[in-house]
């Protein structure tokens, strides 16, 4: 879309309602994009709709002003508790919201709606549905399957969708392939067969059983392509606007460029993307510190009552750094961010386009850096041959001053950001271990010791990825870690107390493990019981004879020989059943613990 205009709204083949031609001059939005102008026209004809087109270039008001202005040419007048529109979407509820604030625009146009998402009280949503009512729904699956359990609370959701005239599916590939599928059945299921069904996506799915299962007949399929691009050429899933980069950095000295990089563009507005949230917390707290006058926020999904407040003020910012998660890859309609930079690569492949669509929106430009470990270099030939994304390598300059002992520093002044730092360090290897292009990003590629570095670890967090392992070249804080104290006084004391509480308790007793032995080797439950009981027996003087005791031992020799395929299971028969049974079953071994030894 070099040209992301398609016409005013005037072209539309049906003209708009004067009140909502009104609203979009008030926000500015004069000309409409591909997209809009491709999808207005087939909903406006009573059309099934499945959408494809990327990031950025105005699928939500695609969907939203059709139905407004259907709703608005209805000769019946709307009840109170009448649902004519649903949308479900798999967003966070930051994004959820997003959508819910487009919608906003035309309030004064169509009063009454409601925003169901999680994180929020349900019992507070039926009562606002009770009181309010609504004629748009906007909801997450999980939420909105909820609402229709709620009849004993005196919400009757099926009755109010019996009449409801538009359904649309925002994001529809990852509300087919996050397990929002059986939410979705049930959903499917209370709404009336005979409506409109719209889907839409940057990365729209291709199979045609999944988009019937969702409820659309015979559907137009719309894929708004760049303009300007052959037929024949590979066509790329990223807006032709965003200037997406990719810069190779070694372990020890990734954070260190990503500081340098934000020093140098202080006055422009930046999404940090990490792979954890535990990343978030801890690199967003060294961030507040390192980059001096610059606002920084930070977004992850176990936030709850915060994150709409700091989604907002982050909003209104001029220049400023907001470290996130993936909870900000889709849906999130941020204006003029000038840089997405992503520290950590996503888990999957199609988070990577949804990452840099935060930017380069509705035809504005915007540029999108990933940093990469250097065996991690095929990820650009992935992505370009995966998701039709091709990258251009930047060179970051070489003076790049080394803040990791500030941040060591940080953590030597606070025991919680000592914490926060042992806590990114794992949760990061967790997350490079889950990663979906394994071939990759592999675990045992990782220098632990350099990463530790990288992370400014005081010294190793104990996890089963570094057991056994040695780290030359870490050389951890000399000082005790335990004597590091929390700034808050009220934390300090209650671990102080939790200190000295284990230390008056009396140590536990040691337990034998068989260490560095594979488990093929080593004896059997059932082998060393039989063992014991024979022996335990023969110290108690019991009737077993000598005799009897080897006989015992040599069973299990041949059960020895059984296992390691020197003699076959006839064998085997052979050698145990020519023996009395009273000898057999002398060994205390009854004939379901003998086939679980087998």
């Amino acid at each position: 879309m070099n040209n992301s205009t398609e016409g005013t709204w005037d072209s539309l083949p049906t003209q708009l309602t004067e009140g909502i031609l009104q609203t979009l001059e008030e926000i500015k939005f004069t000309h409409m994009t591909p997209v809009q102008s491709a999808c207005i026209p087939l909903f406006m004809s009573n059309k099934d709709v499945a959408a494809e087109a990327v990031t950025g270039s105005g699928k939500t008001l695609a969907f939203v002003i059709p139905i407004i202005e259907l709703l608005l040419r209805r000769e019946e007048k709307l009840k109170k508790m009448q649902v004519r529109l649903r949308t479900a979407s798999p967003l966070p509820p930051v994004g959820a919201e997003t959508l819910n604030d487009v919608c906003l625009f035309f309030v004064c146009l169509l009063p009454r709606q409601i925003l169901l998402i999680g994180g929020t009280n349900p019992i507070d949503d039926v009562e606002k549905f009770k009181e309010n009512g609504a004629n748009i729904v906007i909801a997450t699956p999980g939420r909105l399957e909820d609402m229709f359990r709620r009849k004993p609370d005196g919400l009757d959701l099926a009755s109010s969708v019996r009449s409801l005239d538009v359904l649309v599916l925002d994001e529809a590939d990852r509300l087919l392939d996050m397990g929002f599928e059986a939410s979705l059945n049930t959903i499917l299921a209370h709404l009336p067969k005979q409506r409109r069904t719209g889907l839409f996506s940057a990365t729209q799915t291709q199979e045609l059983e999944k988009l019937v299962r969702a409820g659309l007949r015979n559907p137009v399929r719309i894929t708004v392509k760049e303009k300007g691009v052959a037929e024949s050429a590979v066509v790329q899933k990223t807006p032709s606007r965003l200037c997406n980069y990719f810069t190779i950095c070694r372990t020890e000295n990734k954070f260190n460029n990503l500081v340098a990089f934000l020093r140098q563009h202080k006055q422009e507005k930046h999404l940090v993307f990490f792979s954890t949230c535990a990343c978030v917390e801890y690199f967003g707290r060294a961030l507040e510190t390192l980059v001096k006058k610059v606002t920084v926020h930070a977004i992850h999904g176990k936030m709850k009552n915060k994150r709409n407040k700091i989604f907002a003020d982050f909003r209104a910012l001029k220049s400023g750094i907001l470290v996130c998660t993936d909870v900000m890859a889709r849906g999130i309609d941020i204006p003029d961010v000038h840089w997405v930079l992503q520290y950590d690569p996503p888990s999957s492949a199609s988070a990577f386009v949804h990452r840099c669509g935060r930017t380069a929106r509705i035809g504005n430009h915007g540029n999108a850096l990933v940093f990469l470990l250097p065996m991690e270099e095929s990820y650009v030939n992935f992505l370009s041959i995966n998701q039709k994304c091709p990258l251009q390598k930047m060179v970051l300059t070489e003076e790049v001053v080394d803040v990791l002992p500030k941040v060591k520093a940080m953590s030597l002044a606070d025991r919680a950001m000592f914490d926060r730092g042992m806590r990114a360090f794992v949760s990061f290897v967790q997350a490079y271990a889950k990663h979906e292009c394994s071939l990759i990003f592999r675990v045992k590629d990782l220098n632990f010791s350099t990463l530790a570095r990288g992370f400014a670890l005081l010294r190793m967090p104990k996890m089963p990825e570094l057991k056994g392992k040695t780290f030359p070249g870490f050389d951890g804080a000399a000082l005790d870690t335990d004597t590091i104290r929390y700034k808050d006084k009220n934390r300090e004391k209650l671990r102080q107390k939790m200190l000295a509480e284990l230390k008056e308790r009396p140590p536990l007793p040691k337990r034998n493990f068989i260490k560095n032995k594979s488990w093929s080797k080593q004896k059997t439950k059932t082998e060393r019981r039989k063992k014991r009981s024979a022996k335990r027996k023969h110290e108690e003087g019991s009737d077993v004879e000598d005799e009897d005791m080897k006989e015992l031992l040599n069973d299990t020799r041949i059960l020895k020989r059984l296992k390691k395929g020197k003699i076959s299971e006839e064998d085997f028969e052979k050698q145990i059943t020519t023996k009395p049974k009273n000898k057999i079953h002398g060994g205390g071994a009854s004939g379901e613990e003998e086939a679980e030894e087998a």
